[in-house]
């Protein structure tokens, strides 16, 4: 192993222990929050239904983290960005949302129940009271309310049949909800109403994960807007449908994008100035970008029909599919279909110093097959391998009617890396089979893309 490979191999380890270090931190805060509760008397009851009470104001606060944590995992943080992954924290974002929605309608429903109890009311009477005694517990009611809804559109049969952008737009209720509920917890809650460590803690939390939104999503994005330094040059139509959309500014050394990463792309022109879009970049010069896409929604779809000249603004980078990720002294880049873009990213630097290097491509059709020319040509200035894999995909992840396995491609698979881009289910599958051929978990790197599932 090279030295550079061997500092690849140190980095990757550390970032292996950040990572799970970020995976503890909302158990961690969590057992903090329960800590707090139980020194301030939380576990004092008077009667055995005392003990049902408890356990509703325990979930709350176990609720809260989680949603505190799923805010910051998706405020773009890049020190999240960089040890996780975008792909990862999503992935833990939507994970935590599910507990931490389950955790919320546990609370919710114990401390009404409890409620209708203690009065000897009908538990649909208890929750009017509860509504209507205060307005921080009608907020908390509303914010239930939000992240049912979020919860309901979260559910995979329903995100398949909406668009990215209206489901994106109902999942800012997200946001709506925890800050409807952040009232009733320091009114409302005991251990909150007399102050000392657990106001601070909570206090501490709530700043870092609204703080962290506000800064990274909407100060970062506001000033690269106000510099106004980014444009696109030109627009390109690619074989299989894709479009290359060529930008280029002043601001393109300061975003140090590195190969393989992706950036957050908005266009800032009447149509389109209110969503912004992730799209890998595919190639990088001193002085511009290049994104491809095919068209797979709206935000893609409507890529041809940019004007040049239209102002862009990005956030980012993001990803980990990059050489920094490198843990062995030699690589294999699998892609599906437009996949390739991040894999055509890597080879644009890739030198024999770098290592051994093998391409698996899967497409549908060669004459589909998005910058082809420019990866065959890449490939073999950087001496690597080209398997293209042409054909509908079959019931693994390689084409229908092929028994194309990693290992069968490249023998010494086990002591490489292998870097992965493609649909969720597809790349799942490649994993699988990298992991099965003897590929360490901390090798394998990838990015999966797609709101809705599609087989490339």
């Amino acid at each position: 192993m090279t030295a550079d490979a061997t500092l690849a191999a140190r980095r990757a380890s550390a970032r292996s222990w950040w990572a799970d270090g970020l995976a503890a931190t909302p158990w961690i805060l969590a057992s903090v929050a329960l800590s707090l509760f139980i020194a301030d008397g939380g576990l004092l009851t008077v009667t055995a239904v005392d003990w049902v009470y408890i356990v509703g104001r325990a979930l709350g606060l176990i609720a809260a983290v989680l949603m505190l944590t799923q805010v910051t995992l998706v405020a773009r943080v890049p020190f999240v960005e960089k040890v996780l992954g975008h792909d990862r924290a999503v992935a833990a974002h939507t994970s935590l949302g599910k507990f931490a929605v389950i955790a919320m309608l546990a609370h919710a429903g114990i401390i009404v129940a409890m409620t209708a109890y203690h009065a000897g009311m009908p538990v649909w009477q208890a929750s009017i009271e509860l509504g209507t005694s205060a307005w921080y517990l009608a907020a908390a009611q509303i914010a239930l309310g939000a992240f049912l809804v979020v919860l309901a559109t979260s559910i995979a049969i329903v995100r398949r049949r909406w668009r990215y952008e209206t489901w994106h737009a109902v999942h800012l209720l997200t946001y709506i909800g925890i800050a409807a509920a952040v009232p009733h917890q320091f009114l409302e809650g005991s251990t909150f109403r007399n102050g000392g460590a657990a106001w601070w803690f909570w206090f501490a939390i709530y700043v870092v994960a609204f703080g962290s939104v506000v800064v990274f999503r909407l100060v970062v994005p506001a000033v690269r807007a106000a510099r106004g330094g980014l444009r696109v040059e030109s627009v390109l139509s690619e074989p299989g449908g894709a479009t290359s959309v060529r930008v280029s500014g002043p601001d393109v050394a300061r975003l140090r994008v590195e190969p393989g990463q992706f950036l957050l792309w908005r266009f800032l022109d009447a149509g389109r100035w209110r969503a912004a879009h992730p799209f890998t970049v595919s190639d990088l010069a001193s002085d511009g970008l290049r994104l491809t896409a095919r068209p797979a929604g709206d935000g893609s779809a409507a890529l041809a029909t940019l004007e040049p000249g239209t102002r862009v603004v990005v956030e980012g980078p993001f990803g980990v599919f990059t050489q920094r990720a490198r843990t062995k002294p030699g690589a294999v880049l699998v892609a599906a279909g437009i996949g390739i873009t991040p894999v055509r990213a890597l080879l644009s630097g890739w030198t024999p110093a770098d290592g051994e290097v093998d391409v698996i491509w899967r497409v549908r059709a060669l004459d589909e097959a998005p910058l082809r020319d420019e990866v065959v040509t890449l490939a073999k200035a950087a001496g690597a391998r080209l398997h293209i894999l042409d054909g509908a995909r079959g019931a693994g992840w390689a084409a229908r009617g092929s028994d194309a396995t990693l290992a069968g491609l490249v023998s010494d698979v086990a002591e490489r890396d292998v870097y992965i881009c493609g649909p969720g289910r597809w790349a799942d599958a490649v994993e699988d089979d990298a992991r099965a051929s003897g590929v360490a978990r901390e090798s394998v790197h990838r990015e999966a893309f797609g709101f809705h599932e599609e087989d490339r």
